[in-house]
């Protein structure tokens, strides 16, 4: 009888590897990625629902986590007043209630503002693209 060659073990020995688990996200990740949530959901809230008074009136919301006017900006937002009419509206204040606490809480010793600059939220970052230069 013939014994397999190290090529067929070693292929059976990878395929049954399990998976690796991910990593747990950090108060970091968590942080940015529901900041980065909760600006595209603002953003689409205003184009699905632009006549809405009460989406029209709502406080800009264009996140930066690194930004330490974020957490006023968060706390007016939540305070804004009830729309009855767009439940999107309910879920966008519990996700930035859910950072503010997150940021104010969990993850103070892990944030490092690098912006004091609280016009910035207000608007968002334009995309800037730079074509390369032609070559002749």
């Amino acid at each position: 009888m013939r014994t397999p060659g190290p090529l067929p073990v070693l292929l059976l020995l990878l395929a049954g590897a399990p998976a690796a688990r991910p990593t747990p996200p950090t108060c970091y990740s968590r942080m940015r990625a529901l900041s980065q949530e909760i600006t595209r959901d603002f953003q689409l809230l205003q184009v699905s629902e632009p006549s809405e008074p009460c989406v029209r009136y709502l406080p800009r919301l264009y996140l930066d986590i690194h930004n330490y006017c974020v957490l006023d900006k968060l706390r007016d937002f939540v305070a804004s007043p009830p729309c009855w009419k767009v439940a999107q509206v309910d879920s966008l204040k519990d996700k930035a209630r859910k950072l503010y606490t997150i940021m104010n809480s969990f993850c103070r010793r892990d944030l490092v503002f690098l912006l004091d600059d609280c016009n910035a939220l207000e608007y968002p970052i334009p995309v800037t693209t730079v074509l390369p230069d032609r070559q002749r």
